[in-house]
């Protein structure tokens, strides 16, 4: 498992930690390898231990009871998921799936529990990014409960030019498809969507990367929902 040590020295969760709390957190893990479209834990699951994926990517999801899709989160190499259940134990409240082969590790939540009741300092980590997630899901719900579609797609180049550190582009990394159905939309709507912010001049797109050219008509389209011309 040595060979993972850069991957959790760069993670977001456990980046920055001494070597021997790296030593000690790749000590208790497992590798798992995901074939494209395998779930890795269906909601309802009991949350036994969390994840993080090492290569590849994962969709988190939930399934309304007409069977639509809504992505709550992609996830790629350094990233975690499912740790909420680390500290509140039960279920896990969606479904994870690999969306292309991928290598993920697995930490078991009991031996975690020992492991951060013996150095802290891990502690500390996940709960800044547990504070960004609850943010992200924040922003998320007001999005889709109360913005359109054109400002949920503002607020999401906004939110990539903050993550990705760049106010000028920004790259996509999932697909189109996956990005619709993490808008609460559909792939045509979501083309038309492009297509009429790159015919008023806010982006330019060019494959999954978004050239933000007026990040001031982003602002405000995310703020007020207004796409300028025609209704979509």
């Amino acid at each position: 498992m040595k060979q993972y040590m850069p991957l959790l020295n760069q993670s977001v969760l456990f980046g920055g930690l001494p070597e021997e709390h790296l030593d000690a957190i790749l000590s208790i893990a497992s590798e798992k390898q995901m074939k494209s479209g395998e779930m890795i834990f269906f909601e309802g699951d009991p949350a036994d231990g969390f994840y993080m994926v090492a290569d590849g990517m994962v969709k988190i999801y939930k399934l309304s009871p007409n069977g639509k899709e809504q992505i709550l989160h992609m996830f790629g190499p350094g990233e975690p998921f499912g740790e909420v259940p680390v500290f509140s134990g039960g279920v896990f409240p969606a479904n994870a799936e690999a969306v292309k082969n991928s290598t993920i590790l697995f930490f078991p939540r009991k031996r975690f529990v020992e492991l951060i009741i013996e150095k802290p300092h891990v502690a500390l980590n996940m709960l800044a990014i547990l504070s960004k997630r609850l943010r992200h899901f924040t922003v998320q719900v007001e999005s889709l409960s109360l913005k359109e579609v054109p400002a949920r797609l503002a607020g999401y180049f906004l939110l990539l030019s903050e993550e990705q550190k760049s106010t000028r582009t920004v790259t996509l990394n999932i697909s189109k498809g996956q990005l619709a159905g993490f808008l609460g939309t559909i792939p045509e709507t979501l083309s038309r969507m492009l297509r009429k912010m790159s015919d008023q001049g806010l982006i330019e797109v060019e494959g999954r990367k978004i050239r933000l050219k007026d990040l001031d008509g982003l602002i405000d389209l995310a703020d007020t929902g207004r796409l300028d011309a025609a209704e979509i």
